[in-house]
């Protein structure tokens, strides 16, 4: 008996120094995050309706434009270099790219940080910094207004995908290996076409989920490309450097600058749906606690 309350007891206290360890780990790196998005932006935005300014990397092609645009949403980590570096090398292409800071001041690169950042962040807040985003982009005289895109990585996959429903003039939509929605009466209010490229061996995302999403856009009547790629992982389109030397991250994202040179260069695909659904985002906690799982220990861990 003696023994079971000493193991017990160790127990409660090896568990009440993992939360306090958690805990504090989460506030130290949440001061070192402020520190970290002074280097990563170069714009602010105005928020709307009394929100605080909007923080972002903004890259922009050579020339005067108009451009078409692009606006690039993070993974759960926050923005950080791989974001900064993805959207320059976009506007190399000739996109006028905005990458906002959809965590107001926040980014890291410790795993229990980036799961409070997505907690935290409310998606009606999300969704309003991402309108005050494309409010600015609407105003900038180098902007082809009507062609402007959204398109986000892991969490920022479902930002964008879940900011389309709420935004009827965006034109095009692209999802890397973001949670997917499954339902084709709430995909019916998306504005345009829609790109999903998911990995084959992403165990955050089933492979059923994505052939779900591919059928319900179907059945909604939404233009669409689902990409499965074999035997990759959850977040395999890592950074520029690797793009360009890459086979795998090369072929995704030569399918992505294929998929917006016809949707924002070209005539694009267009649809009338008239008014923007209110579309509430539910939190997903078994697609994030696997997304845990994913960074920490599949293979994905090592991209970033």
């Amino acid at each position: 008996m003696k023994v079971f309350k000493i193991l017990l007891w160790s127990a409660l206290l090896l568990l009440v120094a993992l939360v306090l360890f958690l805990v504090g780990s989460v506030a130290i790196d949440y001061a070192a995050g402020r520190q970290r998005m002074d280097a990563l932006t170069n714009t602010n935005i105005t928020g709307q309706d009394g929100a605080p300014d909007v923080r972002a990397f903004v890259a922009k092609p050579s020339g005067s434009g108009p451009f078409p645009a692009v606006i690039m949403i993070h993974e759960f980590f926050g923005l950080n270099e791989s974001i900064v570096g993805k959207a320059q090398l976009l506007a190399e292409e000739g996109y006028f790219v905005v990458a906002p800071d959809t965590f107001r001041g926040s980014t890291t690169a410790w795993i229990p940080r980036a799961i409070y950042q997505v907690i935290t962040s409310k998606p009606e807040q999300v969704n309003q910094d991402l309108d005050a985003v494309y409010a600015w982009l609407q105003a900038q005289s180098e902007v082809a207004p009507a062609r402007t895109g959204v398109m986000g990585f892991c969490y920022g996959g479902r930002a964008a995908l879940t900011y389309s429903l709420v935004n009827a003039d965006l034109a095009a939509t692209v999802v890397f290996y973001g949670s997917p929605e499954t339902d084709p009466k709430v995909l019916q209010s998306l504005p345009g076409p829609v790109l999903g490229i998911f990995g084959g061996a992403d165990r955050s995302i089933p492979l059923e989920e994505v052939q779900a999403f591919d059928q319900a856009l179907a059945l909604a009547g939404i233009p669409h490309e689902v990409t499965v790629y074999e035997d990759q992982p959850h977040a395999f389109v890592t950074d520029a450097g690797s793009i360009q030397t890459d086979p795998v991250q090369a072929q995704a994202w030569a399918q992505m600058l294929g998929f917006l040179e016809e949707a924002l260069k070209e005539d694009g695909v267009s649809r009338e749906t008239g008014l923007a659904s209110k579309y509430r985002q539910p939190f997903d906690w078994e697609y994030y606690l696997l997304l845990v799982y994913e960074h920490a220990f599949g293979m994905s861990g090592s991209h970033h």
